[in-house]
């Protein structure tokens, strides 16, 4: 199959699980929620991340001739209004998992209010509102304007919380680089709760070399933690006020990740130049945070030779000819392709094709195809108010 088509095929089946995979009963509350995941027994599962990507889905299905404009326009009012009226959420940020019929907190999970799931869901209502503006754009400002930034703001030592329990307050730590970039551009921009600026100086840059490539890595080295705030945020001739280039660094992680499985230190028949990219994805035991190299201390190598499809997908605008190639490796493996283009992930050494497809998966893989074909999602989001504010804020420069 021509790379194009292939392209077009993945973009065409991530778009048809955001539309079909959503709430669609407008009399519901929780209208416009989408399924975490389409697997068997969690088909009430709905995670807000998901939703994120969703929002930012439509806007592309709605470019590409997928669905018409009013449609979509209604889906996406529809479902901010749930996310303002009906979700569950806590000084303004939204439970990781919800009911995808009642809009409150998934019974089977002791969950809470998310920030970095928040964050998703506010680039992808971001991205809508400049797309429709409108009434869209007034949803979005009012569902931006209630998150307390400030009540996950550790001030003692300058980072973000990663949740928060009314009881006792704040708990664990945004303290490390990862796929929180997003959180600073928001955080510092808010028109009601921001956070100083300072904040971002608080994480650390944990330098390592895998593979003959240098470059900043998280904990576990999933690759998905190099291409998130990436989906919306033009980080490509930007250097930030210690000279780190944030695209760059994301094109050696990629670089490394794909080195990983050329070396295959496990011998592991999945790996090879076109296998590659290990992200946090579903495996033969369940989700997992699979990753590689330079692991932060404490940290050990979980891979087992599953391989997710998205993992290299959604590094396309760092190394699209090594990103083509992987999609076309993935198209002949039997029974990887389903009704929504490549589901989650597989792995030869144990003989296990995923059934099913992840919404932030299939997310990062229909913004980031979208912005090698067009750069439509970043666009939308550069030319945003706040996050003009927030690069100046942040000290952001093109170079």
């Amino acid at each position: 199959m021509h790379s194009k088509d292939l392209v077009m095929n993945e973009l065409k089946g991530c778009f048809d699980f955001f539309w079909n995979e959503a709430n669609s009963d407008k009399n519901s509350p929780g209208y416009g929620l989408v399924l975490d995941k389409n697997k068997k027994g969690s088909e009430l599962m709905s995670s807000i991340a998901s939703v994120g990507f969703g929002l930012a889905a439509i806007v592309i299905g709605t470019e590409r001739g997928f669905v018409s404009k009013d449609e979509a326009r209604t889906r996406v009012i529809g479902t901010l209004k749930t996310c303002l009226n009906n979700a569950a959420q806590a000084h303004g940020f939204l439970y990781h998992f919800l009911n995808m019929k009642t809009a409150q907190k998934y019974e089977k999970f002791h969950d809470c209010a998310s920030i970095i799931d928040t964050s998703i869901l506010l680039n992808g209502a971001l991205t809508a509102a400049e797309y429709f503006k409108g009434e869209v754009a007034t949803l979005f400002e009012e569902l931006y304007a209630k998150v307390d930034w400030q009540k996950y703001y550790d001030e003692a030592r300058n980072y973000f919380f990663m949740g928060y329990h009314e009881d006792t307050g704040g708990f664990g730590q945004w303290d490390m680089y990862a796929e929180q970039l997003m959180q600073y551009i928001l955080g510092v921009a808010s028109p009601t709760f921001a956070v100083p600026a300072k904040i971002y100086d608080g994480f650390r840059r944990d330098f390592g070399e895998y593979g003959g490539y240098e470059f900043c890595n998280s904990p576990g080295g999933s690759l998905f933690t190099h291409q998130f705030s990436h989906a919306w945020y033009d980080f490509k001739g930007v250097t930030d006020r210690d000279g780190i280039n944030w695209f760059n660094n994301s094109v050696k992680a990629t670089l490394a990740a794909r080195q990983y499985s050329i070396i295959n230190p496990h011998g592991f028949k999945t790996y090879n130049e076109n296998a590659w990219g290990l992200t946090a994805s579903e495996g033969p035991e369940g989700y997992r945070g699979f990753g590689t190299p330079p692991f932060h201390p404490n940290i050990t190598d979980c891979n087992d030779g599953t391989v997710p499809p998205c993992g290299a997908i959604g590094s396309i605008i760092f190394t699209p000819e090594i990103v083509l190639d992987a999609m076309a490796h993935y198209a002949t493996i039997p029974g990887l392709t389903g009704k929504y283009g490549f589901n989650d992930s597989y792995n030869l050494d144990k003989n296990w094709i995923c059934d099913f497809c992840i919404g932030i998966d299939k997310g990062i893989s229909i913004v980031m195809l979208e912005n090698y074909l067009s750069g439509m999602p970043q666009e939308l989001y550069m030319q945003n108010k706040y996050v003009k504010k927030a690069t100046d804020l942040l000290g952001w420069s093109h170079t």
